[in-house]
């Protein structure tokens, strides 16, 4: 049994647990709100469900066990973007949202607790548990103002405040009123088609021509046109990861494939492996190119032999291309290989298999390349074609 007391103005939930007395704030000055609370805490431990006895978790606690969760089961460029945005929500409410720079340090020194020159708030809250969902709204709106947030970003906000908070709910570091994420209430902003980038036949040929005195970008280039990896799997291929051509593949294969080398683990995007059939254009490129000899075996290795680094490996094809007065990037080459394929008929579920990808985000980038034989369907009174009379069941199915 459990009783109420009252202490410097609030009840007080008091009860025995294994032979040990537990007490709980109820944070109200309301005998009758108390009452019920103290019926509804009975009730769940009669049932044996967990009590709805309010918490007051403080924020930086749940958001450093949650990034901990992060860093144990997702990949590390995964759970470093959203720290950003955990920083922006929260604030420097733990060591691994803190700036450590030397320019941040002497902000902190220099900042006063009253100065709200064009400062950006994080999400108005004492407490986890305080965190509502006007606060939510509020912080990104603010944000949207001030910066000019597309509605991607924005709704990026959202989701990753909607993570952590459904995160601490399923653990039970928190329980939220009402047990209902405060976040996912908030409406999201609409979201315009997006604008995809991709290069015509007579584009790929002129990129061809900006890197002729680059041999290993150009064979780089080559290998995200014709086969449309993803950059970071570019630069984690190794010699053993191309197959040679078979009966089955006369030009041979790109295996992208989860690998450990030197100690680092590294997986696909999607955590599946996958194999890429090698294009005619794309094995001339390579024959063309003989790898040097690097650490580990790596297919393209960086001048000092080692695994290039992602941001160092687009800075030198930017210089390149601005020399040459091109503006595209390794995003634009992977959308031009799902848009070639669009374009020849190719579908959407193919396209998705070949370039990593589910059906759904292929859908949204290419449906409107994929050529459909539906003229005859917009002909008022024009009898139709023997093919459709035989397809009619289906399309009104």
């Amino acid at each position: 049994m459990a009783s109420l007391i009252k202490r410097h103005g609030n009840f007080h939930i008091q009860w025995y647990e294994s032979g040990t007395k537990r007490r709980r704030s109820l944070r109200t000055d309301s005998e009758q709100i108390a009452k019920e609370k103290l019926r509804q805490f009975e009730s769940a431990q009669f049932r044996g469900d967990p009590t709805p006895l309010p918490t007051r978790t403080p924020i930086g606690s749940v958001v450093e066990a949650y990034i901990e969760h992060m860093k144990a089961h997702r990949h590390e460029r995964s759970w470093r973007r959203d720290l950003s945005y955990l920083r922006e929500a929260f604030g420097e409410c733990c060591p691994e949202l803190e700036l450590q720079s030397s320019r941040a340090r002497r902000c902190r020194a220099l900042r006063r607790p009253d100065d709200k020159r064009c400062k950006l708030w994080p999400i108005r809250a004492a407490c986890f548990e305080e965190i509502t969902t006007s606060a939510v709204a509020e912080f990104i709106a603010d944000r949207v103002r001030a910066r000019g947030l597309a509605p991607k970003t924005a709704n990026r906000y959202r989701e990753v405040v909607a993570k952590v908070i459904n995160w601490a709910m399923q653990t039970e570091r928190v329980r939220m009123p009402g047990d209902r994420n405060p976040a996912a209430r908030v409406a999201r902003y609409r979201e315009s088609a997006p604008e995809i980038r991709h290069l015509t036949m007579e584009q790929i040929g002129e990129q061809f021509k900006a890197l002729e005195d680059r041999p290993q970008l150009r064979a780089m280039v080559a290998m995200l046109i014709y086969a449309g990896l993803r950059r970071e799997e570019l630069v984690w291929l190794r010699l053993d990861d191309l197959a040679p051509p078979s009966e089955q593949s006369p030009n041979g294969l790109i295996r992208v494939q989860a690998k450990t080398v030197g100690g680092e683990h590294w997986q696909p995007k999607t955590k599946r492996n996958r194999v890429v059939p090698i294009s005619r254009e794309l094995r001339r490129h390579l024959d063309g190119w003989e790898p040097r000899a690097s650490d580990h075996g790596w297919l393209f290795p960086s001048p000092r032999g080692t695994r290039w680094n992602l941001d160092n490996f687009s800075a030198a094809l930017r210089s390149v291309n601005q020399a040459q007065g091109l503006a595209w990037s390794c995003l634009d080459y992977r959308h031009t290989f799902g848009s070639q394929l669009a374009q020849r008929g190719v579908s959407l579920f193919q396209i998705a298999t070949l370039m990593g990808n589910s059906p759904e985000i292929c859908r949204r980038h290419y449906a409107a390349l994929v050529p459909e034989a539906l003229s005859e369907l917009v002909e008022f009174g024009v009898a139709p074609s023997d093919e459709l009379v035989e397809r009619k069941p289906q399309l009104l199915s």
